[in-house]
């Protein structure tokens, strides 16, 4: 199970307007060049503390914000309100907020799906790409068609449930969200889990956070996005991929080239989904490496 181990530096926090939300947003460095780090479902900003640090100790400026219905973040209600466009649009608020044209995206998870669309629907607001456990859209609808895929993701159709989605993952306070981590994650603290399942009791957290993959499933704004079609992306691109991921089958990676110009992938054998948490020292070694030699200073 999860256990206890060295802590980073505690991270300073911030209430930034964006999109005519306010983003509570960790906040580190001053460099000229700003990193955004997207977090996944159920996490929140705090699951990048490993990096947040020593990307500003690298020189450069990092924003890691709870996505909308996370954590310190506005919560706005229904189902449109979490479509593609709109996490889309809160990206470009917090690029104007930071007062930035372009920006470094790295995501995790829904983190990563949204800096996927992004990069392809904003190109000229990315610098590069970095993509943690997170397929690129039109690989995953493929691999989805196929048993391999499906299996894993049947929790997506159950998040179109009303109500009992929330029922489940909020019982004995939060312990569905604790076998989460126990599952797919290797080395999550239990300090960390425990703030995970109190940030999803928050009311309306876990309504906010199922409400992304409705929106995914019945929103039009994902058929919206298929029937735009997935130009390729000519940014710098890294995809760190822990291969023991317990939700998403390693048959994701194949093609990416197709959709790709520029593209680096690094799988790690030895971890899961939860890969920065799982392999921090290797993910932040690796991303920083990677960064020197592929941004442009």
């Amino acid at each position: 199970m999860a256990r206890d181990g060295p802590s980073p530096q505690p991270l300073s926090f911030h209430q930034v307007t964006a999109n005519q939300l306010s983003f509570r947003v960790a906040m580190a460095g001053s460099g000229e060049k700003l990193v955004l780090c997207l977090h996944g479902f159920p996490e929140s900003a705090v699951s990048w503390r490993y990096q947040i640090e020593l990307l500003a100790q690298a020189g450069y400026r990092v924003w890691a914000p709870d996505l909308r219905g996370y954590g310190g973040t506005s919560r706005p209600a229904g189902i449109e309100a979490y479509r593609i466009e709109s996490l889309m649009d809160d990206v470009t608020g917090l690029l104007a907020a930071a007062q930035v044209q372009r920006a470094i995206l790295i995501g995790h998870d829904w983190g990563g799906i949204i800096a996927w669309y992004y990069a392809m629907r904003h190109p000229i607001r990315v610098e590069a790409l970095v993509s943690v456990n997170a397929p690129h859209p039109a690989c995953f609808e493929r691999e989805v068609r196929h048993w391999r895929q499906l299996h894993r993701s049947w929790y997506m159709s159950f998040f179109q449930i009303p109500r009992l989605p929330e029922a489940a993952l909020s019982a004995g306070h939060g312990a569905m969200i604790g076998l989460i981590f126990k599952r797919m994650a290797r080395h999550m603290p239990e300090s960390l889990v425990r703030l995970y399942r109190q940030q999803a009791c928050e009311t309306g957290a876990l309504t906010a956070m199922v409400n992304y993959y409705r929106a995914a499933l019945r929103g039009d704004g994902a058929l919206r996005q298929r029937r735009l079609g997935y130009p390729r992306i000519s940014v710098p691109t890294l995809v760190l991929w822990g291969l023991q991921d317990h939700a998403l089958v390693g048959e994701n990676l194949n093609g990416l080239r197709d959709f790709v110009d520029e593209l680096t992938v690094i799988p790690m054998a030895d971890a899961g989904h939860f890969v920065h948490e799982d392999e921090p020292e290797q993910v932040t070694r690796e991303l920083l490496t990677w960064l020197q030699n592929h941004v442009r200073p």
